[in-house]
């Protein structure tokens, strides 16, 4: 099979499509033919070489995927049969044409729904879900600060607050951005590279700050975060874009405040651990996709790739071009 691959670490042009061995499903696991994929920051960490796959992961880039059922291992339950249209969040392998899952980190694609559009699901919407409910604990009425707002987690995000009846607040670099957030249902958004948005948030928020920050950038903005936190909130970091060392008296800021960080990787859970958070949002957030449904949620694809365009789309990733989702074309 073809999959997306790189001989050693370094910039996009070391990308390249390679033929690999195909996978075969092990016990209580399910191959699945890959329509498409999406990029993730990790995807881009992982070719640099300053993001290792976990232990037993394929070191094949790709997070998540979308397909078909091609085959099932041995002593799976009989929950999915050949054919059935799947997606996954996977700790690695999603940009080739075949990968292997286990049958319980599966989820349905919902009626209607492209492959490419079901690609851009997995990561960012599972990442936000988990989030704002299993680590934020996201209550009716409250308010929650996402910063990147217009990446395809925090477009995610800004949806899942809606539907959590909260109130979205995001940052983002330029104005087209900040204008796709509001029509996602942001109720604010702050530009912040021309404006302080401690101070906007503040301003919004008449003095009293949100309780929840969302934070994939890090260390340059934690005097900022902790500015605009309300008593009692939570800072909760993911990604860390701006590197992790802090300089300043951030521990007296944040006792001051009686505030709390939280942090959290995906890619690193166990099987155990993903298949806590994934059931209930197959449950409760995945109906909500349905054209039917009120409110209805929507994937945010940007731009789509073929395979062997991998090197283009990160290339689009590292400038930071897409609003919502990079998606990966995998050929039949």
């Amino acid at each position: 099979m073809f999959a997306a691959y790189f001989d050693c670490p370094g910039g996009p042009e070391n990308l390249y499509m390679k033929e690999v061995m195909k996978p075969d499903p092990g016990q209580g696991e399910v191959l699945v033919k890959v329509s498409a994929s999406a990029l993730n920051r990790a995807d881009l960490l992982q070719r640099r070489g300053k993001y290792p796959p976990p232990q037993g992961a394929s070191d094949i880039l790709g997070l998540e995927a979308a397909g078909s059922v091609a085959g099932l291992g041995p002593g799976c339950a009989g929950r999915w049969k050949s054919g059935d249209a799947v997606m996954a969040l996977l700790s690695g392998g999603g940009q080739a044409q075949y990968v292997t899952v286990p049958e319980g980190l599966l989820m349905p694609i919902p009626k209607d729904m492209t492959f490419i559009q079901a690609a851009a699901i997995p990561e960012a919407w599972l990442t936000a879900f988990q989030l704002l409910h299993f680590v934020g604990k996201v209550q009716e009425g409250e308010r929650v600060l996402i910063h990147a707002g217009a990446s395809g987690v925090g477009m995610a995000a800004i949806q899942l607050v809606r539907l959590a009846k909260a109130i979205p607040i995001v940052t983002a670099g330029s104005q087209d951005k900040l204008e796709a957030t509001a029509k996602a249902g942001a109720a604010a958004g702050f530009n912040y590279k021309n404006e302080d948005f401690s101070e906007k948030v503040l301003e919004f928020t008449q003095g009293s700050g949100v309780d929840i920050i969302l934070d994939c950038v890090g260390a340059s903005y934690w005097e900022k975060n902790l500015s605009c936190l309300s008593t009692d909130g939570r800072w909760i970091i993911y990604g860390l874009l701006s590197g992790g060392e802090v300089h300043g008296d951030l521990l007296a800021r944040l006792l001051s405040k009686r505030a709390s960080i939280h942090t959290s990787l995906l890619r690193s859970r166990d099987k155990e651990a993903s298949r806590g958070y994934q059931q209930p949002f197959t449950e409760e957030v995945l109906p909500h996709f349905s054209p039917e449904a009120s409110p209805r949620l929507q994937p945010l694809v940007d731009s789509v790739y073929p395979l062997h365009a991998i090197a283009e789309a990160h290339r689009a990733m590292e400038e930071n071009r897409n609003i919502g989702k990079i998606v990966i074309e995998i050929p039949v």
